[in-house]
């Protein structure tokens, strides 16, 4: 019997998910979801659904209790809990049922030191930044190897080497590029689900400091007030790539999904980067800007140096910034695992 692979993906949206059914598809052998997942759309795919594990009386879920008598080596992990407690049986009954070759954890601390303790091989996926507490190396400790879902170039620098050497650098894990279509002259400014949205009155005063362009937003954005004409408010919208194909110049923050998109579409951005734990979006912005793959500035720019960053974003060369992705980097994810599974003799 071929063993198959539990692909974890915990509160992190859907872009954890995106790439979780990406490289499940590309791979040789069954691949079963594992989350609370009610959701997303799991279709086609085997579904491990989990009770929700967030903090009970609704309070935001930000992967840490807060509790001082919490174990060190962990996270999360409130007492009476009836969601979590159901939630690392239901995992345990899995793993007993189908032995599987490897769990991808995607991310929690907890449930890759679950995974060692019921002697799985993990593979555990490290996000971009500086992840040097103690409950992050556990977890990379226990870990047969590590998934950076990212290129090398963009790891942080402060980095120990023993976790680099352990890693993995899949490259941007995601929807493929779309190459071929022709830009215009438009800004297009992007806000992903993950921050806070855009502002009215920032958005406006910048598009008056730079009247000459059109100005799409793409995301949610709130406030009130006079909308310049060169300012379109879109929201939500389905054709997110198609729309950043016709831009001149990508505007939003340093998270994953955006920065592949710029690196997959070769895009001119100008990546305003927001606070993040562990300088998540910080570090890879300023990795960017070493490279000379993007214009960084730190937080919504004044007014006055709006005009400044546009030439100077304009001015970028899009070949540094597409050189960041691999078209091949799914298909060599699937075959880093399934390399990695006969290597511990898990076939």
């Amino acid at each position: 019997m071929t063993r198959g692979i539990g692909w974890y993906v915990h509160h992190q949206g859907a872009g954890h998910l995106q790439r979780a059914r990406a490289v499940a598809a590309a791979l040789p052998r069954p691949c079963t979801l594992i989350g609370t997942l009610a959701a997303f759309d799991t279709n086609g795919l085997d579904a491990l659904d989990l009770p929700d594990d967030r903090p009970l009386g609704g309070s935001d879920f930000d992967g840490r209790d807060g509790e001082a008598e919490r174990p060190e080596a962990l996270h999360y992990a409130p007492l009476n809990h009836p969601g979590v407690r159901t939630r690392m049986a239901r995992i345990a009954e899995w793993v007993e049922r189908t032995d599987p070759a490897l769990i991808v954890v995607d991310v929690s601390v907890e449930v890759a030191l679950l995974a060692r303790l019921l002697s799985v091989p993990t593979l555990v996926v490290r996000l971009a930044g500086t992840r040097t507490d103690q409950p992050h190396c556990e977890a990379f400790r226990s870990a047969t190897r590590l998934l950076a879902p990212f290129p090398e170039a963009l790891d942080g620098a402060g980095v120990p080497d023993w976790v680099r050497a352990k890693t993995h650098y899949a490259g941007f894990l995601g929807a493929p590029a779309q190459i071929g279509a022709e830009a215009g002259d438009t800004i297009v400014v992007v806000f992903g689900r993950g921050g806070a949205g855009g502002d009215l009155a920032d958005l406006a005063t910048a598009a008056r400091a730079v009247p000459d362009r059109p100005w799409h937003v793409l995301g949610p954005v709130s406030g009130s007030g006079e909308v310049p004409k060169n300012l379109h408010l879109h929201g939500w919208v389905d054709d997110v790539e198609a729309r950043i194909a016709r831009a001149a110049l990508l505007v939003g923050g340093g998270g994953d999904g955006l920065v592949a998109l710029a690196a997959g579409q070769g895009k001119r951005f100008l990546c305003l980067p927001e606070e993040r734990a562990y300088g998540e979006q910080t570090e890879k912005a300023e990795a960017l800007q070493r490279l000379g793959a993007a214009i960084v500035h730190p937080g919504w720019p004044a007014a006055e140096l709006w005009p400044g960053l546009i030439r100077a974003g304009l001015a970028l060369d899009p070949s540094v910034i597409a050189g960041l992705h691999r078209p091949s980097a799914i298909p060599d994810c699937a075959a880093m695992i399934e390399a990695l599974v006969r290597q511990i003799g898990r076939a």
